[in-house]
């Protein structure tokens, strides 16, 4: 049974709501009597209420390269694949932390960060485990998900070996349901569909992590975890055709793979200053198979298609820091080896008369893609005077990309990087930051390799021309304490990119993955929490983010400015609780809405959205048997799913438009469920 809450000296709902100790230094401070009135369960569930605080997870990018999650464990980055801090911090008892302190990036040694940074300090206890059950069923079309969850224990096997064992189940449920409407140029009916599709995914992840302390002042980490996963996915529709001609189809996709992470570094002091060692290893399995299959009416031999994916990713990573003082400078040196790679074997078939799958050829669906890189770089920071800050990276990255069983030679790139960062505080309750850097963004080893959509009918040609895109990138944040009322922020940023990842053609009639020559990107982003305790209305708050991008790219085939494809250019999001005075009870409201530019190929133009608004509801018992429970219930006010697709009869620039495909489906409400304990 779980450990019984323990009984609260004073109404938890009626205490104020999360104060800083501190908002005129260069940090502010959050106690766990602050967050006394949520009954935290987590160091996870503290963080995700600290006002105004927006929580990033890491980008996933080549290699570890600077930090981009803005949260730091016992001030220091956890650098790993794995999950990182957020994970780390939903193991975390929120018995075991001391505090949460709020600090500007800038006055960091730690390059990569901009804004605001979480820096949660936690002590090690004795033996301290938890458990959350996450259940959840949606009324049409998916299959119920009811393993969602996970376990974990926390514990010290001798004074200089902590350890935290657990089991995850991640992943969801997606399901939709309807018609579709296919019309020719003049908007005359050609088909109508009744489409239903659901798709599964689990993943269950065991984790090993130990944490090691000595000798001396040394200390290490070292994660263990293993993912086996499995993705079932089914597309079906019937199809009634204006010309008689009926028919129906269905694809199913089957995966089933398995994924292991190994990481560790471990930190100790050399001569003034103090040398980290990092390193980890990414290995992931991940075979799919696709089969598509067209019935027709009239009783004449079915068509179909299957495609086969069976493919090794690996990344391998070595990673060493250097970090010493000078009087208030802080330095650091860096450097990094990343190697990674794709090994895809692909295979396409096709439906006989007499019912068995024919292997064809299918050029370019296999290969193996390899990439070396090494970086460089130095990080210098210092306080400018008692409320600035500077932060100052200058490094630099050189890599070969090659296509291993290809016939072109091995390519080479060499690329300046780096960031200067300013944090100011100008007085009592305000605080701001400037950012400018120069980036190199990620590339998927996918696109070099031919990846047929069968659902769509694309065939997405592989691309061995592909580079990174690099971009130079403004960021800029101001932060207003609004006292008991809450706090605001404002975030912009500017980025122009050059080689911006986008859909090409390829050849005189292929399409795929490939660069265009130059894009721009610009965006607001508003992040507030609002507390109602001065009016009166006790333990209630009302976190909101609006947020708007604007993006330019020219269009490859008609010279036209455009938007980048399938970016999202209007958000909002406004997320309501209150904690009942006088009760164990919570409850609360949240609505999500999110647009999306359309999805430019060179022969078709789409856009997938689903809304427009998804709102949601729970309420929460804080104390069950020292459980908390919720009960939530997602889409209330039935968001629908949206696709809208124009095909052309070749180029879209040259070729007159051939039909016209229209989605407007029902997802339906989701029920979901959250029993969360300690042992």
């Amino acid at each position: 049974m779980p450990a019984p809450a323990p009984a609260p000296t004073s109404d938890p709902a009626i205490v104020p709501p999360p104060q800083p100790v501190s908002v005129a230094g260069a940090k502010r401070v959050y106690l766990p009597a602050d967050f006394a009135r949520f009954a935290p369960r987590t160091a996870y569930d503290m963080l995700a209420q600290v006002p105004g605080f927006t929580i990033r997870s890491a980008d996933q990018e080549r290699g570890l390269g600077q930090a981009s999650e803005n949260v730091l464990i016992n001030g220091e980055r956890i650098a790993n694949k794995s999950g990182g801090a957020i994970d780390e911090l939903q193991k975390v008892p929120a018995a075991n932390v001391e505090r949460i302190e709020i600090v500007d990036a800038a006055s960091l040694g730690i390059a990569g960060l901009v804004g605001q940074v979480a820096n949660v300090i936690v002590k090690s206890t004795g033996g301290r485990g938890q458990f959350e059950w996450n259940p959840n069923f949606r009324a049409h079309f998916a299959h119920p998900y009811w393993f969602q969850g996970s376990i974990s224990y926390s514990g010290k096997a001798a004074s200089w070996l902590d350890y935290t064992l657990s089991v995850q189940d991640s992943g969801g449920r997606g399901g939709f349901g309807g018609p579709v409407f296919i019309t020719d140029p003049s908007g005359a009916l050609i088909e109508t569909r009744t489409e239903t599709y659901h798709s599964e995914a689990d993943l269950v992840t065991a984790k090993a992590k130990f944490g090691i302390k000595g000798p001396g002042s040394a200390k290490g980490n070292l994660t263990l975890a293993l993912t086996p996963y499995f993705n079932p996915g089914f597309d079906g529709d019937i199809r009634v055709r204006a010309d008689g001609n009926d028919r129906s189809r269905s694809t199913v996709t089957k995966l089933n793979g398995l994924y292991y992470d190994i990481s560790g570094d471990y930190d100790f002091r050399l001569g003034p200053g103090r040398l980290k060692l990092i390193g980890l290893r990414h290995l992931d399995h991940e075979p799919v198979v696709t089969t598509q299959i067209t019935d027709y009416d009239s009783g004449v031999p079915s068509d179909g298609i299957r495609f086969g994916r069976n493919s090794l990713i690996g990344e391998t990573v070595g990673r060493a820091e250097y970090s010493w003082k000078t009087g208030k400078s802080a330095w650091q040196i860096s450097f990094e080896r990343a190697f990674n790679s794709l090994d895809q074997r692909g295979s396409l078939f096709q439906l006989s008369p007499a019912g068995s799958f024919d292997k064809v050829p299918f050029p370019g669906g296999s290969g193996k893609v390899e990439e070396v890189r090494y970086e460089g770089t130095a990080t210098f920071s210092r306080p400018l005077g008692p409320k600035l800050d500077v932060q100052l990276v200058l490094g630099a990255e050189q890599s070969t990309l090659d296509r291993v069983d290809g016939n072109l030679p091995p390519r080479k790139f060499f690329r300046p990087k780096g960031s200067i960062s300013l944090g100011w505080r100008p007085s009592a309750g305000w605080d701001a930051s400037l950012k400018l850097r120069r980036r190199v963004g990620q590339i998927s080893f996918y696109d070099f390799l031919s990846q047929p959509n069968l659902q769509q009918d694309r065939q997405n040609a592989g691309n061995p021309d592909l580079v990174p895109p690099q971009s130079w990138e403004l960021e800029g944040e101001v932060g207003r304490e609004l006292g008991k009322w809450g706090k605001t922020r404002l975030r912009g940023y500017a980025h122009r990119i050059d080689d911006i990842v986008d859909i090409i053609p390829i050849g005189p009639n292929d399409e795929g993955v490939g660069n265009l020559p130059r894009a721009t990107r610009y965006g607001v982003e508003s992040t507030s929490t609002f507390q109602f305790d001065p009016i009166g209305w006790r333990g209630a708050k009302l976190d909101a983010t609006l947020g708007f991008e604007s993006t330019r790219v020219r269009d490859p085939l008609t010279g036209l400015d455009r938007a980048i494809s399938g970016t999202r250019d209007r958000w909002a999001s406004f997320s309501f609780r209150q904690d009942v005075p006088h009760s164990q009870f919570a409850y609360g409201a949240d609505a999500q809405y999110e647009h999306y530019s359309r999805t430019f190929y060179p022969t078709e133009v789409s856009r997938s959205w689903e809304g427009p608004w998804f709102v949601s509801g729970f309420i929460e018992r804080k104390n069950l048997a020292g459980m908390t429970v919720r009960l939530g219930v997602t889409n209330i006010f039935n968001a629908r799913h949206f696709y809208d697709r124009y095909v052309y009869d070749g180029r879209r620039n040259v070729s007159p438009l051939l039909f016209r495909e229209n989605h407007d489906q029902l997802i339906g409400p989701i029920f979901s469920m959250s029993v969360r304990g300690n042992f």
